[in-house]
Order: structure tokens, then sequence, then C-alpha cells
């Protein structure tokens, strides 16, 4: 008797935890399939109409010379582009997106989830963290806000929605974990990029480009970006990566407000602590950056860091690597003393460094929500390697014209690529930041002057802004 009321009260118990662990499945299932439903109709599918050229048709076999035929037409041809994009301001109508889904694009066509498509045009990007923010000009949308990236932790559930391979297979919605955080050195080619990427195996193929990572809690923590795959397929195998929310808050704002990116520079050059290297330096640990040179004239110059300098603090901040180092120096306001704490010869030693802001390299000219100007052009500061690309003299004043909008005013006043841009009106161009300060000092002229070299010759172009 006493074992059969046992055996009934283990039934009992079974009965309960099995009951308890399906109640407690069925709310994570409801609670992942309401953060999808609210955030679904922010996400979109981005098309865009790209002209690509091509020196000659055998270009990309550039690993076997014999290939190589000069002699041979340029080639230029039409492609169409997929990719998301996640709106995160409904009343203004912004959409993030990756830089590389809509770089060089013609059109931009967005789709939303009631299947209306929409123009949109570039409000700015920033090539180097691979952000873009477009503009619709759209009623009855809605936005996803965006989340705390720092809050997360590895291990956490996260959904990702976008567009992978088509179109059709619009607002599509898969469920993962946060892997890992803070990857870089992702993007093979890319060293000058600044990646923090948030690594989840929530399933991102081709056409996620752009597309949104959502904490439980409904939050955008991040942009989906890139995949490794290992291998030459192009599909999902577990493992992804996104920008993170908060480096997209800071380029956001900046791109917004400012027309391009504010970052700060340090002025050295650095590498990792590598096993051998903490061995010879005697060093306790591998994290922190190895200063293997130091640029003359620079922040870091003046504050005295030496070839040979282990950055281990930035601010109070431990730093874990050279692409963390870059980070946080980047997203720090010029201007401002900051603490660095290094090893040098086996002692510990605290330098004050004043930052400065980093030039800017390259630099896409387009509209604030404050304004309607829109260049369409496409300038860089004047370097040894584009002087040989563009046979023009490294010495020459002001920008270097490196693309630009063929359906632009600019286009059609006859501003080309290979143009150097030297002055605005009547105001000589140093630099393309200075570009940018003098190109907004004119948003409220009805037309632009600029003063063009071209070959041995300089002229005016004149054309009203968009």
């Amino acid at each position: 008797m006493q074992r059969r009321r046992r055996f009934i009260l283990s039934i009992i118990l079974i009965t309960g935890l099995l009951s308890a662990q399906n109640s407690i499945v069925k709310q994570f299932s409801s609670a992942i399939a309401d953060v999808a439903e609210n955030a679904n109709p922010a996400v979109v599918t981005i098309t865009a109409e790209k002209v690509i050229k091509m020196e000659n048709q055998f270009q990309q076999f550039g690993d076997f010379p014999f290939f190589n035929h000069p002699q041979l037409p340029n080639q230029e041809y039409s492609s169409q582009a997929l990719g998301s994009g996640v709106i995160v301001d409904a009343k203004k109508g912004y959409v993030l997106t990756n830089n590389h889904v809509i770089e060089n694009a013609e059109e931009i066509q967005i789709k939303l989830i009631d299947k209306r498509v929409i123009p949109a045009k570039v409000l700015g990007t920033d090539p180097k963290s691979d952000l873009a923010i477009l503009q619709i000009e759209a009623n009855d949308i809605k936005q996803i806000p965006l989340g705390d990236s720092d809050e997360l932790r590895v291990g956490e559930w996260v959904l990702a929605v976008g567009s992978p391979f088509s179109a059709n297979l619009s607002h599509t919605v898969t469920a993962g974990i946060v892997s890992a955080l803070g990857r870089s050195y992702v993007m093979p080619g890319n060293e000058d990029h600044y990646e923090n990427f948030i690594q989840t195996d929530a399933a991102i193929n081709p056409g996620n480009s752009g597309g949104a990572l959502i904490n439980l809690d409904g939050e955008l923590v991040g942009i989906n970006t890139a995949i490794a795959t290992g291998g030459m397929e192009r599909s999902n195998r577990g493992v992804g990566f996104a920008i993170p929310s908060n480096m997209i808050k800071k380029v956001m704002s900046d791109l917004i407000n400012k027309g391009y990116v504010v970052r700060s520079w340090l002025g050295v050059y650095i590498q990792p602590v590598e096993d051998k290297v903490a061995r010879a330096l005697d060093l306790s640990n591998r994290d922190g950056a190895l200063v293997s040179d130091v640029v003359k004239d620079s922040p870091a110059a003046k504050a005295g860091l030496k070839t040979g300098d282990v950055i281990v603090k930035f601010n109070g901040e431990k730093v874990t690597d050279p692409s963390h180092l870059k980070n946080i120096v980047s997203s720090t306001a010029p201007g401002e003393k900051r603490k660095v704490v290094i090893m040098r010869d086996g002692n510990w030693e605290t330098i004050l460094v004043k930052l400065e802001e980093l030039e800017q390299e390259s630099t896409t000219f387009a509209a604030n929500d404050d304004n309607s100007t829109s260049l369409g052009i496409e300038v860089k500061n004047i370097s040894n390697s584009l002087a040989e690309r563009y046979s023009i003299d490294p010495e020459s004043d002001g920008v270097l014209v490196t693309g630009i909008n063929q359906k632009s005013n600019a286009f059609e006043a006859g501003i080309r690529v290979g143009d150097i841009i030297t002055r605005v009106g009547t105001k000589k161009v140093t630099s393309s930041k200075k570009f940018t300060s003098l190109i907004k000092e004119m948003e409220d002229q009805d037309s632009l002057l600029l003063l063009v070299k071209r070959g041995d010759r300089s002229s005016y172009f004149a054309f009203e802004i968009d």
C-alpha cells in the first residue's frame, strides 16, 4: 500500500514538473512572438540600383596577370543590390542600414511591410563603420527604439529580422543567442575600419545586411552586417556579426547634425601584445596595445608616448587589444585630456594626452534633417596613392572628387571624378573637413560656386543646390 502511494505521488510530482516546464516554454515562445510582431513593421527591404564600373572584363582575375588586357574597353553595367534597413525615427523618416548596401547607388527604393514602395534619399554615410542613414517620406510607419548594447551578455537571446536572399523573403525572423562580444578584425582588408561586432548564431544571410538585431525587450541592439561562412558558400553557418547600437548612436547623431562623423586620434601605430612580445617585455598578461611607432606632431608625440610603450588603460578603461583602443579613442570628444596608463621599461606610468580631431579622409556630402542640400559629391584628401591613381600632382591644393551622383546638379554642371576642388565661392579648400564646413555655411543659398582644377586648367562651376 505504501509503495503504491509513493508511486502515485511520484506520478503527480512528475506531471506537475512537466506542466510547469510547458508553461515556461510557452511563456518564452510567446515573448519571442510578441517581440517579432512589434519589430517587423519597422524593418524594411532596400533595393539599390548601382552602376558597376570595371577597367576591363578580366579585372576580377588580377592574380593571373596574363588575363589582364589593358587595351580592352572599360566595362559599365547596372546592378541591383538587396538589403534591409530599420526605421529608427518614424516622425522624421530615418532609416538605418549598412553603407555597403547603398554605396554608389543611383536610386534607392524602400519597401515597407504593407508593400508600399517609397524612394529614399541618403542623409549621410560612414564607410569606416559601414553605416548609412536614409530618409523617407511616409505616414503610418513604426520605429524600433535603440537599446544599450553595453548591457548585452554572452548567451542572451536575440532576434534577427531582414530580407535574406530575396525581397520575397522579407521580414524573415530568426532567433539565436549572443555568441561573443567585441569582435574585431572580422572583415579582411578593412583594417582601417572601426569594428566592435556582436557575434550571434541567429541566422543571417545575404540580404540581411542592414537589418535588425533585437533583444527580448524589443530594442534594437545591433545592425546585422556580415557573416563568416568558412568556405566559398554565401549562406549562414551560425557565425554572424552586427554593429552594436552604442556605436550606431554616435555615428547617426554626427551624420545628422554635422554631415560627417567626428572622431579623435592619438597618433600611434599599434599592434597586439602577442605571447612572445609579452615574454620579451616581461608582461604578466597579453592585454593592451604595443606602440610600434609614433606619428610626428601627433597628440601622442606631444604627450611623450614612445615606441615600445604598451598602452594598458585609456581613461580608466582597460585596453584589451589594438582595435579596442582604436574604438575608445575615436569615440572620445576631441580637445579633451585623458589619462593613459602605459608599461615602459618594466614600470607603470600615467601620461596625460590631449586628443585632436581625426582629419576626414572621405566624406559623402548629403542633407541633414533641417535642409534639403545634397551635392552628391564624394571627396577625399589627396594622398600619394590617389595622386598616382588619378595622375595628379600629390602636392595639389584642394580635395579630390572620387565619386559623384550622375543625377546631381553638380554632375550636370560638369564636375567629374578626378577633378580637384580648390575653392568654395572665394574661400580656399584645404581639406575635406574644411570643405564640409564651407558647404554647411552655404546651406541657405540657392546656388553654389566651386573652383575646380582639371589638368592644368582651373574653372568655376556654378549650380543650384538641390
